[in-house]
């Protein structure tokens, strides 16, 4: 195996790029260095993306949102009071992978790239309206968080490409978002079902909404129907049970050992209607 330590996302990528085996990168290492462990991957190259000036940096953007580096763990996410007051349901999301071990490594980035269905910082940032920043070999280019996953253990990664930091918009004003997820456990356990809601009010109603779902599809779902569902609402009985039928209706779970399709179905719609409620305060100013 060869260990690289590139300086720049340039140099990351251009390895990546002429490297002619397995190739993976390393920022908190939680998910590949078990994965090396358990002899499940075995990298011909190693790319320790550490070295690279800003990646465990929380930055403010010019426009008033954030950056967020690729080295970023969970556990200064959770410390970061402004990014916190900003992006409560990103935040939580992110504190919810595994204990407060993995929270000193694990990253944003490689929960998402680890490509799991059930990853529970992804319905957060897909609702959030987050971006990628990624370098490859020919440039780079931002896209949407939602646009990476596809599939269990895939991406839309190109090779040699590798994401150099996330963007979160700014919250901007009577916003709101909360992310909330059913586990058999009370802690450290896998998604059976996840969702995410951002939302924006004028004063009781509201006037933006996203609804995504994790951990009951090949990919998480974003939901139209379910956001069309609370636009122009104060959040009354109706709008959510409309809400949450949405949701259900946008399922396509499979059964395991961990939830049945029925189950997953149910508990989505359920779940909808939590994050909703918590969403909704929080723009409205209110402790939740």
């Amino acid at each position: 195996m060869r260990y690289h330590t590139p300086t720049t996302f340039a140099e990351a990528a251009g390895i990546a790029a002429a490297a002619q085996g397995v190739t993976r990168f390393l920022a908190g290492g939680t998910d590949v260095l078990v994965q090396m462990r358990a002899g499940m991957v075995l990298p011909d190259d190693l790319i320790d993306l550490k070295k690279i000036d800003g990646v465990d940096r929380i930055d403010p953007t010019p426009e008033g949102g954030w950056r967020i580096g690729v080295a970023v763990p969970g556990i200064a996410l959770g410390a970061h009071e402004a990014l916190r007051a900003d992006w409560p349901g990103v935040v939580e999301g992110m504190e919810l992978v595994g204990s407060t071990q993995i929270q000193g490594r694990a990253t944003l980035v490689g929960n998402l790239c680890n490509g799991s269905p059930a990853a529970d910082s992804v319905p957060g940032l897909v609702a959030a309206g987050a971006m990628a920043e990624i370098t490859g070999p020919d440039g780079g280019r931002v896209v949407p968080v939602a646009d990476i996953p596809a599939g269990p253990g895939r991406t839309t990664l190109q090779p040699g490409e590798v994401i150099s930091a996330l963007l979160l918009p700014p919250r901007g004003t009577a916003g709101g978002d909360a992310y909330l997820r059913f586990i058999p456990r009370t802690e450290m356990d896998i998604a059976v079902v996840g969702c995410a809601v951002n939302l924006r009010c004028d004063g009781d109603t509201v006037t933006e909404a996203s609804v995504v779902l994790g951990a009951v599809a090949p990919t998480v779902v974003s939901v139209p129907a379910a956001s069309a569902a609370i636009i122009g609402t104060a959040l009354d009985d109706t709008a959510l049970g409309t809400l949450a039928e949405a949701a259900s209706a946008a399922c396509r779970p499979i059964d395991d050992k961990r939830g049945t399709i029925a189950f997953r179905t149910e508990v989505a719609g359920v779940l909808a209607k939590r994050a909703a409620r918590i969403a909704h305060a929080r723009a409205k100013g209110e402790n939740a």
